[in-house]
């Protein structure tokens, strides 16, 4: 999968682009709209990016995870290669203190990430800032010329570019989610 980007400063055009998307087979999914005024974005029925999805968490906390790994790891081996597991206590406060270092150090690294912006937004920051909106689309193969038509008819886009899209597999995931909220 492919992901294009555009910019434009306007949502009632965006609403546009994307009903017209959907109705040509694109998910809703596959269809975003990065702006710093989200209430904005919900007014229109786009499908806006979470705020959450703006920080840099998953990525940090990924960080997090290895090095809570590799801390655990090194607690685990200086234990067992110091012999302290002989003692009477055993392997128990190792564990503990193990866990307690993975631990910590995923929440450090997920608290790092909220404080720092997801490469997406750093990359559009100019034009978010100036109050305009990233709109993206993540389609297939087959959906190219869809999208290119589309987007044809719409002036006032100015594409941004193109990127990695979501994994298709995570994609359809979140489309039998939604289609699941849907039947709820």
């Amino acid at each position: 999968m492919q992901r294009h980007y555009y910019i434009s400063d306007n949502l009632k055009d965006l609403e546009r682009v994307e009903s017209e998307l959907e109705a040509q087979g694109i998910d809703h999914e596959q269809i975003h709209v990065l702006s710093e005024r989200d209430a904005d974005v919900e007014h229109y029925r786009l499908h806006g990016v979470p705020s959450v999805m703006k920080r840099d968490m998953l990525n940090s906390g990924l960080i997090g995870v290895g090095i809570g790994v590799a801390l655990a790891a090194l607690v685990m081996l200086l234990a067992w290669f110091g012999g302290w597991t002989g003692t009477a206590a055993g392997w128990i406060p190792f564990i503990f203190f193990a866990i307690a270092l993975f631990g910590f150090s995923v929440w450090e690294g997920s608290l790092y990430g909220i404080q720092t912006p997801n490469p997406l937004v750093k990359r559009f920051q100019r034009p978010l800032d100036e109050g305009k909106h990233v709109f993206f689309v993540d389609v297939k193969p087959g959906q190219e010329a869809v999208l290119a038509h589309v987007v044809g008819h719409h002036p006032r886009l100015r594409t941004a570019g193109t990127g990695r899209a979501t994994p298709e597999w995570a994609e359809g995931l979140q489309h039998r989610l939604h289609q699941l909220r849907k039947m709820i």
